[in-house]
């Protein structure tokens, strides 16, 4: 079969426009004291300013005198990484010296529903087959040691950026692996914080990818864990991690939402959707309802949650209703935590996390507090806590009941 993916071009199988048109296929950047082969991106069919980010990845040589990594005195561990909204097992507090922390993330192109009421769908860009990808959490002074592997399956090249990580577009120019590679990365987290990581190949195919669910989290825990502003230890019990998802699903003459064959075929039309800046979904975990009823957030009173929000392409002020940010880390975790908040803000490119302690049972709804995404578009979850009701907290005194005038 074959598919125009930009009007002007002339037709290509997928296969071929993997190789060229397409696909941004950056040039890795080298290693220390290695050379790699370019994989230099024809830009036939994208704009001026996408093409300026071809560019940044071009081809550049390493110093021929750059030194290996002295990882003497480290110690390798495995973590396995687990679906949203759940975290990997982790200390809180690092025991012992910094650790090269093993990770392995395999690229996934799976067909996703969005939206069961409508029949929205699409070819979702994963880590892992979740969007978003799995929550990674580390200490300061860790290495990071990636294994990202793309099947032959894939249709398409991806890499990974990782927005805690410095250097080579945050690893985004050494790990463009087309279907069939996979690559090793390595790199120390010096930052604490919640940060974001992505795919971003270059040009249109960076918010392609991004806005397919193409992203995720990584935590990185001060060695002694969190504090409050005094210098406080913080526990917590449990995480509970939310991936909010911008979509920008094409639709048709009708106003019904396409569909598509295989990954990729959308992406004319959803970089003309895409154009337009306004998503048709705002969704947490890949779908609407993907954390209410069954898979609403489970809790209990009396027991604390950090809650990690993940966005990587635009603004989201999330509201616990019912509850608050007893504790909001917005930027670093080297800077005091924001106390008690309503509603915390999320900025696009950036994860945030914030903790509370559930004092009453019920039903919670976790939003963004634009309502327009949160309730139409679909950016709800729920968590649900099981517990002693408090009269002292809230009281219902009166039931509703009819009233003469």
């Amino acid at each position: 079969m074959t598919r125009a993916f930009n009007p002007g071009l002339s037709k290509t199988s997928r296969r071929n426009v993997l190789r060229g048109t397409m696909l941004a296929g950056a040039a890795a950047m080298t290693g220390a004291g290695a050379m790699s082969a370019p994989r230099m991106p024809r830009l036939n069919g994208v704009n001026a300013a996408s093409a300026r980010l071809y560019k940044a990845a071009d081809p550049q040589n390493a110093t021929s005198d750059a030194k290996p990594a002295n990882l003497s005195g480290y110690t390798r561990v495995k973590q396995q990484l687990v679906p949203p909204p759940f975290a990997p097992v982790h200390e809180q507090v690092a025991t012992g010296d910094p650790k090269i922390v093993e990770i392995t993330l395999e690229t996934e192109e799976r067909l996703m529903v969005v939206d069961e009421d409508n029949g929205a769908s699409i070819w979702a860009l994963t880590y892992n087959g979740s969007v978003p990808g799995p929550l990674i959490i580390v200490h300061v002074g860790d290495m990071v040691e990636l294994t990202l592997r793309n099947p032959a399956s894939s249709m398409m090249e991806h890499n990974i950026d990782f927005h805690a990580s410095t250097g080579a577009l945050g690893g985004g120019g050494l790990t463009h692996v087309y279907p069939g590679e996979e690559c090793v990365l390595r790199w120390k987290a010096t930052k604490p914080g919640c940060f974001t990581y992505h795919c971003a190949p270059g040009g249109d195919m960076i918010p392609y990818h991004v806005t397919h669910g193409m992203n995720g989290a990584i935590m990185v825990l001060p060695r002694d864990g969190l504090k409050d502003r005094n210098g406080n230890p913080l526990r917590y019990d449990s995480i509970a991690y939310f991936g909010e998802q911008d979509y920008y699903l094409p639709k048709d003459e009708n106003g019904d939402y396409r569909t598509f064959e295989a990954a990729g075929d959308d992406y004319a039309d959803s970089l003309e959707a895409m154009r337009g800046l306004i998503p048709t979904h705002s969704v947490f975990n890949g779908a609407v309802g993907a954390l209410t009823g069954e898979g609403a957030i489970r809790a209990k009173v009396g027991e604390t949650v950090l809650m990690i929000h993940n966005q990587a392409n635009r603004d989201s002020r999330p509201h616990l209703i019912g509850g608050h940010g007893n504790y909001v880390w917005e930027s670093s975790f080297t800077d005091p935590p924001l106390h008690d908040m309503e509603t915390w803000f999320v900025r696009g490119g950036s994860a945030v996390a914030a903790m509370y302690t559930f004092e009453q049972p019920g039903v919670y709804a976790y939003v963004n507090h634009n309502l327009i995404e949160g309730v139409m578009l679909g950016a709800t979850a729920h968590v649900v806590v099981e517990g002693q009701w408090d009269n002292a907290l809230m009281e219902q005194v009166v039931a509703p009941r009819s009233f003469e005038t």
